[in-house]
């Protein structure tokens, strides 16, 4: 219990930062679906996806490789951290180098012409997250967890007062003539046609926020890279770096390609890019799941490595596994329960709510990519990282197959099935080879329990509808009721309580 207490305290400080500092960045939806149009959005949303999956390309599994060599009895992690640190510094500057140089051909490639002004935010953007990745995977190395959260939080912060500025304060200073001394300086770079811009802007901003708290984690640097110690990191990342690769391809393939596979005019008097911009406002709902499962990542990845000497870590990690799956399932019902009235805090226009029915499958997808990054720790664990490599590329095909088949058929919904069915898969895959190379006595039945409760409650939701209050009311006391019952089921987790 000592080892699950102290999983649970990081747990609760990186998850009431991460949840804070997302739901504050998530107060951005609000002011963004305001005052974009579905197409606008459709921009940003499809070129955030595409900084997803190259994130991944920028860090080459360095995090989880820095990880694995930097509590290894026979390294050490100031050795690890230079060699990490220094290869992608120069990786990153050099990919951003070209992004940057090729801007004006990229946004023609990607049909936005005129746009490269955006594109070079992007390329700097890039360089940015990947320089601090590894200082801040040596941060939470040390449980330096609150330095941790402050930068996370702070930099958040800023990327919401210069939204703030730049969509909101520049026009009414520019135009209304608001703060007179400051019309120079805003008419010195304003232009109102190119708002989607300042979004970028604003973030790349915002990463200069992170330069005081990680500054900690640059004690003892020298830029040094050691050949033979850097290729067996690499070795061991770059499973890493596929199994990330796949994995953002799995959640962003959609967000890529639904303007390209969605036919024209499959949405009456919507182009293809407000039907993505529909798309990725009713996905930012599912975010709820999403925080939870990354404040989780944050503390376990670490927690997993440290405890796996422990010769009762597989009852352990199975114990961590059933908490999981509770605490997920009940952010799925509680969410899905109250979508309608959290839609009209978070997606201001109309033309955007036509797709809420999506946000409960989505919901589910991303409770099953969390179960599969808890079940993923035995080919860590057993350094057969291959394995998650193999597992994750056939996730990434089959998302692939399935949104080419299902997006012409069902256009945004196709894309949400598809992601489930995406982590379904994974999830199946990874259990079974799991049990044959790195046993571990996962409670599966009351698992598919909680799953199984966890469905009906939503679709009782769904059938039984009363009027206004007395609904809300009626369905979040089957919220309750449902987790009253799955601690009446488990004993064990009651009294572990």
């Amino acid at each position: 219990m000592t080892s699950l207490k102290k999983l649970a305290g990081q747990t609760a400080v990186y998850g009431l930062s991460t949840i804070l500092g997302r739901f504050l960045n998530y107060l951005l939806t609000p002011l963004h679906t305001s005052i974009f149009p579905a197409h606008e959005f459709g921009i940003i949303t499809e070129l955030y996806a595409y900084i997803a999956v190259l994130n991944v390309l920028y860090t080459f599994g360095m995090e989880t490789s820095f990880f694995r060599f930097a509590t290894k009895q026979e390294s050490n992690s100031l050795q690890a951290f230079n060699n990490a640190f220094t290869s992608i510094l120069l990786l990153s500057v050099s990919f951003s180098t070209l992004i940057y140089l090729f801007a004006p051909q990229i946004a023609v490639a990607l049909e936005y012409p005129g746009k490269e002004k955006m594109i070079k935010w992007i390329a700097i953007i890039l360089a940015s997250d990947a320089i601090v990745a590894i200082p801040f995977a040596r941060i939470r190395l040390v449980n330096k967890v609150y330095l941790f959260a402050g930068a996370k939080i702070s930099s958040i912060l800023l990327n919401i007062l210069l939204n703030l500025f730049f969509l909101l304060l520049c026009p009414l200073i520019a135009k209304e003539g608001w703060i007179p001394a400051l019309k120079p300086f805003v008419d010195s770079f304003y232009n109102p046609e190119h708002l989607v811009d300042y979004v970028f802007a604003a973030n790349l901003l915002a990463n200069l926020a992170y330069l005081p708290f990680i500054l900690f984690a640059f004690r003892g640097l020298n830029f040094k890279i050691q050949l033979p110690y850097l290729k067996e990191m690499m070795v061991y990342g770059f499973p890493i770096l596929l199994m990330g690769l796949a994995g953002t391809v799995n959640e962003m393939f959609s967000r890529i390609m639904l303007k390209d596979l969605l036919p024209p005019g499959f949405y009456p008097g919507k182009s293809n890019e407000a039907a993505l911009g529909i798309f990725g406002a009713c996905y930012k709902l599912s975010v709820f799941m999403a925080l939870a499962i990354q404040a989780f990542r944050f503390a376990s990845e670490p927690f997993f490595f440290s405890n796996a000497k422990d010769k009762n870590a597989p009852e352990l990690f199975a114990r961590v596994m059933k908490y999981f799956v509770l605490c997920c399932v009940f952010i799925f019902t509680l969410v899905s329960v109250n979508i309608d009235w959290l839609s009209e805090i978070f997606i201001r226009r109309e033309e955007y709510k036509e797709g809420l029915n999506i946000v409960p499958v989505l919901l589910m997808a991303n409770l099953f990519m969390g179960v599969y990054f808890n079940l993923s720790i035995w080919y860590k664990l057993t350094d057969k990282t291959y394995w998650g490599t193999y597992i994750t590329v056939l996730g990434a095909l089959i998302t692939i197959a399935a949104n080419y088949i299902l997006i012409p058929a069902l256009g945004y919904y196709g894309s949400a099935f598809a992601t489930f069915i995406c982590y379904f898969s994974m999830v199946l895959m990874s259990y079974f080879l799991g049990q044959k190379f790195y046993y571990i006595p996962y409670p599966v039945i009351k698992i598919l329990v909680f799953l199984l409760a966890g469905v009906i409650v939503y679709y009782l939701a769904i059938i039984i509808n009363l009027d206004g209050f007395y609904d809300f009311l009626f369905d979040n006391m089957l919220v309750l009721v449902y987790l009253l019952l799955m601690f009446a089921f488990d004993k064990l987790m009651k009294k572990e309580l």
